[in-house]
């Protein structure tokens, strides 16, 4: 697909997940940053970054990617979960923020192998107190024991492989393809000394010595689940709820946020210091896999649940998701005036153009359907606005379809075939083949009315 359209940001983010998958970060960062480098506020592109940032073990780098992603769409439940994870594994790795000193002996800079600035050449250097050096990478990570504790059941393997290098003749052996022996379990050695590093800094076994002490000085008290293994619990459950949904078991998302919200249930504050605002967000995930299995009112119920609770917590991100959810169920549903009337309360919500794109396109595309031209006209027009602001071209071919198809209604047919002809011109852009073969269609069939009508003024 890259050969015959180079460039092209959505397969670079599809071939960068299939390269995370196999392990291969470096390309998998390669391909995330491409798809970035025409448009830095391509949402996939951050979040695929972030995630390969993240498996690198660069989680403040990855911090910083989930942010930017966050900022730009809110209404996406996998940038609050990134934000999340990392913000733990940085705590995990140095504690909290009043726990670490650091000396500030020349420049103090946040440094990372993929660091933003790649102008900068000066060395920049950290360097730790003595009890910090203590806890030296070399020092952890070769620990027997400790390597036991992190690779679990791997850890056998592990031994096994390193056995396998002690025998001389297997070692200069080949496979059937001409791969050596030798270069497959060193492969295989190096990989899992990679992945213990990874698991370390998520959860470094010196951490767990510091939870043990905080219990001891009793910020945890006996018999509640630790606010950490209760923030891990909702981390891994969310992710496998919005893994289920998008990679299509609908069914097995709901029973999962059905399970966890049943459990939350029964936490305390204490334990759950959001508890609320995460209830309304389970509520939220529940009624989107209801929308997937085609269960409307269902869903319509699941949102109105999330609303309540993020209006009585005054929540306003979650009351702002929760209306364009239940927006969308009434215009799938074919309730396209309580579909405008939700999505308008929603607008002073709206926080960045790209938003606003959309939610004018959905909002004048119901219009649309109610044969209101004249107001479906007026929001692509505003949608058109935003898509400019924001410089997105693929809404900028939806907006001025929208606008074009109003006009037809309007029998603006000389409007409409100017609008059509630009939307031609996005959609050659950015190679949509589809949306080209649709345009020529409507433009052959706007030109006709317009010929017809022109035709007919002339014998009056």
């Amino acid at each position: 697909a890259l050969q015959l359209r180079p460039g092209d940001k959505h397969c670079l983010v599809a071939r960068s997940e299939c390269y995370l998958k196999l392990g291969d970060t470096e390309n998998s960062l390669k391909d995330a940053e491409a798809s970035l480098q025409n448009d830095k506020t391509f949402s996939k592109g951050l979040y695929q970054k972030a995630e390969t940032l993240y498996t690198m073990g660069d989680f403040e780098f990855a911090l910083v990617f989930y942010h930017r992603g966050y900022r730009l769409r809110p209404e996406l439940q996998k940038f609050r979960l990134g934000i999340q994870k990392s913000q733990e594994a940085i705590v995990n790795c140095i504690g909290s923020p009043s726990s670490v000193k650091l000396e500030n002996k020349e420049d103090l800079c946040f440094l990372s192998r993929q660091a933003e600035s790649k102008k900068a050449k000066q060395k920049l250097q950290i360097k730790l107190t003595k009890d910090q050096k203590r806890t030296s990478k070399q020092e952890r990570v070769r620990n027997p024991q400790t390597e036991r504790q992190l690779l679990g059941e791997l850890y056998a393997d592990k031994a096994y492989l390193e056995k396998l290098l002690k025998d001389e003749d297997l070692m200069k052996s080949s496979t059937k393809q001409g791969i050596k022996v030798k270069d497959l379990v060193l492969g295989g050695i190096a990989y899992l000394d990679t992945r213990t590093e990874f698991w370390q800094q998520q959860k470094p076994i010196y951490a767990r010595v510091r939870e043990r002490k905080l219990r001891q000085q009793r910020w945890i008290r006996d018999k509640k689940q630790k606010p950490a293994e209760a923030a891990r619990y909702i981390v891994k459950s969310m992710e496998d709820i919005d893994m289920l949904l998008t990679g299509g078991s609908p069914e097995e998302s709901c029973k999962k946020a059905e399970h966890v919200l049943k459990t939350i249930q029964g936490w305390s504050d204490d334990e759950v210091p959001n508890k609320n605002e995460l209830i309304g967000n389970l509520h939220n995930c529940i009624g989107n896999a209801q929308i997937e299995m085609g269960q409307m009112d269902a869903a319509l119920q699941s949102h109105k649940t999330d609303l309540e609770f993020a209006r009585q917590n005054n929540l306003p991100d979650a009351i702002s998701r929760a209306l364009d959810s239940i927006g969308r169920v009434y215009a799938k549903i074919g309730k396209f005036q309580q579909a405008i009337d939700t999505w308008e309360e929603k607008i002073p919500m709206a926080k960045s153009s790209l938003e606003k794109t959309w939610l004018f396109h959905e909002i004048g595309r119901c219009y649309l359907e109610l044969n209101k031209a004249e107001e479906a006209q007026n929001y692509g027009e505003k949608s058109l606005q935003s898509a400019d602001e924001e410089g997105d071209v693929e809404w900028q071919l939806n907006a001025n379809v929208l606008v074009a198809q109003a006009q037809v209604k309007l029998k603006d047919y000389q409007a409409a075939i100017v609008n059509f002809e630009k939307a031609l011109e996005k959609a050659k852009l950015i190679h949509n083949d589809d949306a080209q073969q649709a345009i020529i269609i409507a433009l052959d069939d706007v030109s006709k009315s317009f010929i017809k009508e022109l035709k007919e003024e002339e014998r009056e």
